[in-house]
C-alpha cells in the first residue's frame, strides 16, 4: 500500500486547516485539555515561531466544540460535552509599528474585527470599554461564558522597546484591553495570553492579579515544540528522506538534527523540544540550515544589546537564579531576560540546593546567529 505523504505546516499556524489539508500535527491536546480544565487565567511565553499561534487556534477549535477535528487525538478521550463558547480571538502579530498613532489604528483594527463578527457596535473609542462590551455582548447574545485567546499580545511593544517614553505610551494603550477581563469574569470560561516577553502584571495586567504564567512549569515545558520521541515517530518519514539526501545512517541524521535544532529546556529538569518551525522547515526542504532566522535577525534584539552593552560571547554558561531571566522585560537589568525569552539562551542545568540556573545556547542554528548578530553590534 503507497505511503501516505502529509504536509509540513511551515508557516501554517491555522489548525482547521492543518487537520483538514493534511499536514503534520503534533498532538498536544492532552495538555491543552488538562490546562482547560484547571486553569482560568493563564499566560504563555514563548520564542517567535515556537508554536504559540497554532495553539491559541487549536483553543479556539476547542471552544467552538468543532469535535470533528479532534478525531484520533487524545483529547477525544478526555472531552465528553463538546460545548459551544462564543471566542474573543485577538491577535496581535502584525502591530509592527513604531508611531504611535499607527500601533492605536492596528490595535483598534483588530478589536473592530471581533466586534464586526458578533455585531457588537462601537459606542467608544475606549478599549476598555469596548472589550467590555464585547464579552458582555457575546455573554447575553449566546448565553454562554466566553473565551477570549490574545496572540502575541507584546507584539506592538517589542519594536519600540529602545525607546522608553514609547513603551511607556504602548503599555498605557494595551493596558486598557485588559483592565476589564477581571471584571468580566464571571462571564468568562477561559483567558490565555500569549507572547514572546513578560511584562509585569503591574505595567500591563494591572487588574489582572489572578493571571497565572505557567511559562516555567513542568508538566507544560513541552505544550509547544517537538520532542524527541514526537521527531522520530511523527517524522520519521522526513528522517528517511533526509537521511537519503544527505548520504547518512538514520543515527547520524537524527543525530545532526537534533544539534542543529534541538535542546530547547522551559523549565527545570524538563525534557527539551526542538524548534517546530526549523524542523518542519528542514524536513520540507531537505536542508539543514538555519531557517529560524532566514527572514533576519529581529531588530529590537540588536538595539537591546547594544543599549546593555552586552558581550553576548560571555552569555553561553552563564548562571543565574530565575529572578535574573525570567523577570518582567521592563524591569531588566541586563539582556538576560530577553535572549531567554526570545530563545537564544535556554536552560542547560539546575542545581536544586542552590536555586542556580546553567544557561546557554540551545542549538547549531542559534550559535550561528550568535555570530551574525556580532557582525552587527
Amino acid at each position: 500500500m503507497e505511503q501516505i505523504r502529509l504536509r509540513y505546516p511551515v508557516g501554517i499556524q491555522d489548525f482547521p486547516t492543518i487537520r483538514e489539508m493534511g499536514y503534520y500535527y503534533a498532538d498536544k491536546t492532552d495538555l491543552m485539555y488538562n490546562l482547560v480544565q484547571e486553569y482560568n487565567y493563564v499566560f504563555l511565553s514563548r520564542p517567535r515561531r515556537f508554536g504559540k499561534s497554532l495553539l491559541v487556534s487549536t483553543l479556539a477549535s476547542y471552544f467552538e466544540g468543532r469535535k470533528e477535528l479532534f478525531h484520533g487525538l487524545a483529547i477525544e478521550k478526555q472531552e465528553t460535552e463538546w460545548r459551544k463558547y462564543p471566542i474573543i480571538h485577538l491577535s496581535f502579530a502584525s502591530v509592527k509599528e513604531v508611531e504611535i498613532e499607527k500601533i492605536r489604528s492596528n490595535v483598534d483594527s483588530c478589536i473592530g474585527e471581533q466586534e464586526r463578527k458578533y455585531g457588537i457596535s462601537k459606542k467608544s473609542e475606549s478599549f476598555s470599554d469596548r472589550m467590555m462590551a464585547l464579552i458582555n455582548g457575546c455573554y447575553e447574545k449566546y448565553g454562554e461564558k466566553v473565551a477570549v485567546l490574545i496572540d502575541e499580545y507584546d507584539a506592538p511593544l517589542l519594536n519600540v522597546l529602545h525607546d522608553d517614553e514609547a513603551v511607556r505610551l504602548v503599555r498605557q494603550m494595551m493596558r486598557t484591553i485588559f483592565a476589564p477581563l477581571k471584571d468580566c469574569g464571571p462571564r468568562m470560561r477561559f483567558l490565555f495570553i500569549t507572547g514572546i516577553t513578560k511584562f509585569s502584571q503591574l505595567s500591563i495586567f494591572s487588574e489582572l492579579n489572578n493571571l497565572e504564567n505557567i511559562s516555567m512549569l513542568p508538566r507544560f515545558a513541552t505544550l509547544c515544540g517537538i520532542t524527541q520521541k514526537e521527531m522520530e515517530t511523527i517524522f520519521a518519514q522526513g528522517i528517511e528522506e533526509m537521511q537519503q539526501e544527505l548520504d547518512l545512517t538514520k543515527a547520524d541524521t537524527i543525530d545532526r538534527l537534533k544539534q542543529m535544532y534541538d535542546g530547547y529546556h522551559f523549565s527545570r529538569n524538563a525534557e527539551g523540544v526542538y524548534n517546530p518551525f526549523s524542523l518542519c522547515k528542514a524536513f520540507k526542504d531537505k536542508e539543514l540550515k538555519q531557517h529560524w532566522f532566514a527572514t533576519g535577525t529581529p531588530s529590537f534584539i540588536v538595539e537591546m544589546l547594544q543599549r546593555f552593552k552586552t558581550d553576548i560571547t560571555k552569555i553561553d554558561g552563564e548562571e543565574a537564579m530565575s529572578t535574573q531571566f525570567d523577570v518582567p522585560t521592563e524591569e531588566m537589568q541586563s539582556v538576560l531576560p530577553l535572549f531567554y525569552q526570545s530563545g537564544y539562551i535556554t536552560i542547560k542545568g539546575y542545581d536544586k540546593d542552590t536555586d542556580i540556573y546553567t544557561l546557554g545556547y540551545p542549538n547549531k542554528e542559534v550559535r550561528l546567529e550568535i555570530n551574525k548578530i556580532l557582525s552587527l553590534l
